[in-house]
């Protein structure tokens, strides 16, 4: 009874600050007693968005409730699993490469993008891991990877994708009610799985096995489910944009308010999902009177649910969750013939880099000009330095929390730095690669890290749950920075360039400084290689042989801040490079401290150099940002060696 007081109450402030008529007037016109130009404004704007956030709201909460009935995961919903970064990705192809589809069908290409993500997730989850954290790791780095691909798609054809931007960020705004005719029929599917799913879902809580000695045909079951939950988010995302988190929080807090049958929680997820869009977008509008900027309702739902993924992760999940993802074993010594295959793999990036490339005639195999070696050598030093330094802090990171998947981004102190640095900006203006740019990515990570051993401290810095929580933070902080990113200006462009990850900015002076940074950093790292092995033993190993812990530990984890500070402060953020190039060492058989963080720098290099060339290769004549390319390559193969594993 307290949600259904509580709707109309929230429905009526929001259309206070949607709207300066007073309540009189608007009732006025709602009931068609008034007209006029502020008649119209408010009947074909303001009102058309309450109702597409009472029905986008309804449907993903709708959507979560029914997710995590199935899975018994309190941590699923569509953003978590991958559904909506697929869906945006499909209709994001779809409205540049097949417009006539995606004006009149987008659902078809959103529904598509989610199906290819999920089976994605699902397939790296494993059968044992739908109802535990793999799930969401999974899903969580396959948002990663989606959303390189759509930034990069995006910035590539920016001409075309203004408004894709935008839109992407969660758009509620309506200009008459188009959307909301074309939205309602498509959920009323929402009303037969409330009619007809609550005895399903209650035999499935029994377990496979229960529901089936009950007559229930599982899988086709689950599958009609599954479609139905993907439907309903894909129709949402093509109407709004990304809008994350309702579908993940609105089932919890159904729970918390009493709702015990599989029924009641599917009317109470779908009714507090209504009531929490609009509490989020009333929040977005405020801020839109305060700021006089768009702000999208995405982001400001993102600022309520990111916190409370924090909490969630944190009260739900143990420290000894045993079905954290592993890695791939690989060689237990490092042999000669791999060896041979990097030193090849280096001169061609070398060669590539240098003197094959793309002009008026087409491809040429040549060393380059004066002018065009002078352009060229500082963006590849700089890519080289900095796949060198996100390496070794991945290295790093991984030794010190024991945790294989952690890594900058993954850990969130890119986007720490990366935020920090925007703030600096907005206040203090000035260049992007300024002075003030690496003091304030260093004072952002370091934010990032000490908030990160504090929630990690209750668990024992437990891998998985670092992750989670890392995860967490870093979509927290990328709300944050689509406050700025939101007015789709060429400024905004500018920056969502440097948040790619670009090196066409860079000079000599600051590649070389970037370079001289990364060495001495990497080089105090060398010194530390007997610390980073007995901590990644275990810290009562380490204390046992003098070591003091603590003081190593917090030591090692502010040079790891300054490697991505003085990388982040002049390229940008970069996914998946921190993590893989480790990775790719240790399955090499660089096993000890020592070469790991000799072979991982090296072809952290690597990989960024053979990014930057495919970068300026591509396309040509334009170019794309070599962090999207290294985020990219990196991130298929990342899930591409999780995929093998799981088939193996």
């Amino acid at each position: 009874m307290l949600i259904v007081a509580a709707l109309p109450a929230m429905a009526m402030l929001h259309l206070q600050l949607g709207s300066a008529l007073p309540m009189a007037q608007q009732w006025a016109i709602i009931t068609g007693t008034a007209g006029g130009f502020d008649a119209l404004e408010f009947s074909l704007s303001v009102l058309p968005r309450l109702v597409m956030a009472l029905l986008v709201g309804a449907a993903m909460g709708l959507s979560g409730s029914v997710l995590q009935q199935m899975t018994g995961n309190r941590l699923v919903s569509p953003m978590t699993i991958g559904a909506s970064s697929g869906a945006w990705l499909g209709l994001v192809c779809a409205t540049l490469w097949l417009p006539s589809i995606a004006s009149g069908h987008g659902e078809w290409a959103a529904l598509t993008g989610a199906i290819v993500a999920v089976g994605l997730v699902a397939l790296i989850a494993g059968r044992n891991g739908i109802n535990g954290l793999p799930i969401v790791l999974a899903g969580m780095a396959m948002n990663l990877l989606l959303g390189a691909l759509a930034s990069g798609i995006t910035l590539v054809n920016n001409q075309y994708t203004r408004g894709l931007f935008v839109w992407g960020a969660g758009d509620l705004a309506q200009i008459d009610w188009h959307w909301v005719s074309w939205l309602w029929p498509k959920l009323l599917v929402g009303l037969a799985v409330i009619a007809l799913a609550p005895r399903v879902l209650t035999l499935l809580q029994l377990g496979g096995d229960g529901a089936r000695a009950r007559g229930l045909s599982l899988w086709p079951v689950m599958l009609v489910l599954f479609m139905v939950s993907i439907w309903l988010t894909s129709v949402s995302i093509t109407a709004v944009g990304l809008i994350g988190f309702i579908g993940l929080l609105t089932p919890n807090l159904a729970r918390l308010f009493g709702a015990r049958t599989s029924r009641d929680e599917l009317v109470f997820s779908a009714l507090l999902g209504s009531l929490l869009l609009l509490a989020t977008d009333a929040i977005a509008l405020g801020m839109n009177h305060w700021t006089s900027d768009l702000v999208p309702s995405g982001a400001a739902a993102a600022l309520i649910g990111a916190p409370a993924l924090l909490w969630l992760s944190r009260r739900q999940l143990s420290a000894d969750d045993p079905r954290g993802l592993q890695l791939p074993d690989g060689a237990e010594r490092f042999r000669r013939r791999s060896g041979v295959l990097i030193a090849l793999f280096g001169c061609v990036s070398l060669v590539l880099s240098f003197c094959v490339f793309r002009g008026a005639n087409g491809w040429e195999l040549a060393w380059p000009d004066d002018l065009i070696l002078s352009l060229r050598w500082p963006r590849m030093l700089t890519a080289a330095a900095a796949g060198c330094g996100l390496a070794i802090a991945g290295m790093m990171l991984q030794r010190l929390l024991r945790n294989p998947l952690a890594s900058p981004d993954i850990l969130g102190l890119s986007a720490g730095a990366t935020l920090a640095v925007m703030i600096a900006l907005m206040v203090f203006g000035g260049s992007l690669l300024g002075f003030t740019a690496p003091i304030a990515a260093f004072a952002g990570s370091l934010t990032v890290l000490a908030i990160l051993l504090l929630l990690g401290r209750k668990h024992a810095y437990s891998p998985a749950l670092m992750a989670l929580v890392g995860i967490s933070l870093t979509a927290l902080l990328n709300a944050a920075l689509q406050f700025g990113l939101a007015k789709g200006t060429a400024d905004s462009f500018a920056l969502l360039g440097w948040l790619a990850g670009s090196t066409y900015r860079a000079s000599p002076g600051q590649a070389l400084g970037l370079t001289l940074g990364v060495l001495v950093l990497g080089g105090l790292s060398l010194t530390f290689h007997r610390a980073l092995t007995l901590i990644s033993i275990g810290d009562g190993v380490a204390r046992s042989r003098g070591l003091n812990v603590t003081y190593t530990r917090v030591g090692l984890l502010v040079l790891v801040s300054l490697l991505c500070a003085v990388v982040t402060s002049l390229m940008g953020p970069v996914a998946f490079l921190g993590l893989l190039a480790p990775h790719m060492a240790a399955i090499l058989g660089a096993r000890r401290v020592l070469p790991q963080i000799l072979l991982a720098s090296a072809l952290g290099a690597m990989l960024m150099l053979l990014a930057d060339w495919l970068g300026r290769m591509l396309i040509f004549p334009l170019q794309i940002p070599v962090g999207i390319v290294a985020s990219v390559i990196c991130g298929t193969y990342f899930v591409y060696l999780l995929v093998r594993r799981r088939l193996a």
